[in-house]
């Protein structure tokens, strides 16, 4: 076998990926709401002072408006049941995936993330009561309802979008 007939099919199932619309309108979903999220941050001046890690916001920021977990999830629900129905496995197994990320983002994430920032408030206290230095834990956010369904609708938006292009 040829090393073009190895990398020659390689290609050819990286281009039809970049041609799948479930693949580009969930992948599009997620950067659109990162971007959103982004300029939240600036409108409201969270991100004034770090406006160098704007990319460090838009690719990997976790909390805020919109969610894009639930942007995510939400595309890949609605373009798998446009292209293979809503009665097929794919789009049950997709549903209930989503379904299982949208009540994280807005449950278990969000009380641990409340859990964490209270934690560290403790610490900080006892720390400088005591003496002894604290470790902080990392706060990690999850999302409101609010953000969760702003989320959820540009998801769908986005799907809806390229499904008509």
């Amino acid at each position: 076998m040829t090393d073009a007939e190895i990398v020659n099919p390689l290609f050819e199932n990286i281009r039809s990926l970049f041609e799948n619309k479930i693949f580009l309108s969930t992948f599009f979903s997620f950067l659109i709401a990162q971007f959103i999220k982004m300029i939240f941050y600036l409108i409201n001046g969270k991100a004034r002072k770090k406006f160098n890690n704007a990319l460090e916001i838009m690719l990997w920021r976790t909390g805020g408006m919109p969610s894009s977990h639930s942007s995510v999830v939400c595309a890949l629900v609605t373009a798998t049941g446009i292209k293979e129905g809503i009665d097929s496995t794919y789009f049950v197994v997709a549903l209930i995936f989503a379904m299982v990320v949208l009540r994280d983002a807005v449950g278990v994430r969000r009380a641990a993330g409340i859990q964490a920032k209270t934690l560290n408030n403790l610490g900080k206290q006892v720390s400088k009561i005591s003496g002894q230095e604290y470790r902080f834990v990392k706060e990690v956010q999850g999302h409101t309802p609010l953000e969760v369904l702003a989320g959820s609708c540009l998801g769908i938006l986005i799907t809806v979008v390229f499904f008509l292009l």
